[in-house]
């Protein structure tokens, strides 16, 4: 067993993530186009065909914090972790069906963000504003959670203090700043081809090493293979589980960063033809979540050699803690390195996509509606790296709280469903209804979140002798569009509401 510092390992993660911030400078020149313009900085100039935008999107909703977390739930809970794969098979049918429509008024009216499209459909500034500081909010401890991948790594290699986290940001802040979009999008390719070698290989070693997978699924507590059986009265963990499942997939797409991945595309075919063939992360999914079973059949959290890497070992260090029992240095160089640049490539899409959201629908809107697209676009590169140091403010100082707020984020972006997706179909809904039952989701989301002191986002109901755990996003997003409708017929009939710029002809 390695003690102390792993010279090899920590070559080759330098040598890895020294290639991908030279790759992330050339982005700059690849696809050459105006990046004083913002649809060009942030969006690649819509441009992305369908291979690229398919490694976009997968290092845009697969991040590193997916990789390290969904092991370990299945490490410490056990197969209530496993409602991440289910989830991520729903959300495809839905970007499918529905995201084409976005993409298409997006390109028609020149949106950059979800906002601008409620803005547009609804003639409503304040309902875009929620939207917008909606989005801004539930990302920034998404961002900031991106850094616990590289924490958790770094801790491995035997590195320790918060320079590190420091240094791969500025690297971070500083090719974003100049390449935009653009940066994250080639990276992605590089970061998927190391997770995809590294799964193959650690999916096939690994058992082979422990004995095979019947040994390994041996070596857990049964209570932990399969959910526990429902009853009449309480549906327990299994309505927790498929109501996990369903308010996850219907709020992914919704955050900001998903927008922004989806509105670079060249057209509604490329996301069409990439909600068919991103599946394929599923699989790689399932077989990572098996790595919590691994590391529990390894005994990990019981080895001693640890004590000094990981201080107080905690699930979210099974991978890393595995791949160092079960690897030699260059290989566990190999695997943490995919690991980081997973965490850099989606943290860099979701500040472009913050950035995008503030400069245009909170800057351009109320504080300079006249503002050149030089100097919108200089906005939106300033705001990102404000955005970058917020982020790594809140793991540094707050990454308890940053955790916390991770799970009130799902809750929050899964209340903009009602202007966005819905907002596609119809125009019926009022502006002012819609604000109304955002702000109702948003309390009553909040609210179930502090009952469970922000430490769960399972809220059980109880509803006419029966208690029903639902996922609180699920729940309150029920109640929104409750309120949303209800309020709708009453408005409508008293409220003048501005004209929708948009036609039917702008959604096919």
């Amino acid at each position: 067993m390695r003690t102390g510092l792993d010279w090899v390992a920590i070559g080759v993660f330098i040598a890895l993530f020294s290639f991908v911030t030279l790759l992330g400078f050339f982005a700059a020149r690849w696809r050459r186009g105006d990046l004083t313009q913002l649809s060009e900085w942030g969006l690649g100039g819509r441009r992305f065909g369908t291979i690229v935008t398919w490694f976009l999107l997968g290092g845009d909703l697969y991040t590193a914090y997916t990789f390290v977390a969904v092991p370990a739930l299945m490490f410490g809970a056990g197969a209530v972790g496993f409602f991440a794969v289910p989830y991520t098979i729903l959300v495809y049918p839905i970007l499918f069906a529905v995201f084409p429509r976005l993409w298409s008024v997006s390109r028609k009216h020149g949106y950059v963000t979800a906002a601008d499209f409620v803005r547009g459909r609804f003639g409503s500034g304040t309902l875009a504003l929620a939207i917008a500081i909606t989005g801004i909010v539930a990302t920034m401890p998404y961002i900031a959670l991106q850094l616990v991948g590289i924490e958790v790594v770094i801790a491995g290699l035997g590195i320790h203090g918060e320079l590190p986290l420091v240094i791969a940001f500025v690297i971070l802040a500083a090719y974003t700043y100049t390449s935009g979009l653009r940066a994250p999008a080639m990276i992605a390719v590089v970061k998927d081809l190391l997770i995809y070698v590294t799964i193959v290989v650690a999916v096939i070693a690994i058992p082979a090493e422990l004995g095979g997978y019947a040994k390994i699924f041996a070596g857990v507590d049964p209570k932990n293979l399969l959910l526990p059986a429902a009853t009449p009265q309480n549906w327990g963990a299994q309505s927790a589980y498929a109501t996990l499942a369903l308010g996850s997939a219907l709020a992914l797409f919704l955050y900001p960063h998903a927008v922004t991945g989806v509105l670079s595309s060249s057209s509604r075919h490329v996301i069409r033809r990439n909600a068919v063939a991103l599946p394929a992360y599923s699989v790689a999914l399932g077989l990572i979540s098996l790595l919590g079973y691994m590391a529990v059949a390894a005994g990990v959290a019981n080895n001693p050699a640890f004590a000094d890497g990981f201080k107080q070992f905690h699930a979210n260090y099974a991978v890393p803690a595995l791949f160092m029992q079960m690897f030699p240095g260059w290989f566990v160089g190999v695997a943490f390195a995919a690991i980081a640049i997973g965490a850099l490539v989606p943290a860099a899409i979701m500040s472009i996509a913050c950035a995008n959201l503030f400069t245009r629908n909170i800057y351009r809107e109320y504080l300079d509606r006249d503002c050149p697209p030089a100097r919108e676009s200089q906005v939106a590169k300033i705001a990102s790296l404000v955005v970058k140091v917020g982020a790594l403010l809140f793991i540094i100082k707050l990454q308890k709280q940053a955790i916390e707020l991770q799970l009130l984020g799902g809750i929050w972006i899964i209340q903009t469903l009602p202007a966005v997706l819905i907002g596609l179909y119809t125009r019926w809904l009022n502006p002012w209804a819609l604000l109304c039952g955002w702000a109702a989701g948003i309390a009553t989301g909040t609210w179930m979140a502090a009952e469970l002191d922000f430490a769960k986002s399972i809220y059980a109901l109880h509803i006419f002798g029966w208690t029903i755990p639902c996922y609180a996003a699920l729940s309150s997003l029920i109640l929104n569009i409750v309120v949303s409708v209800v309020l709708s017929g009453l408005f409508n009939a008293v409220v003048r509401t501005r004209a929708d710029e948009t036609m039917a002809e702008d959604y096919v």
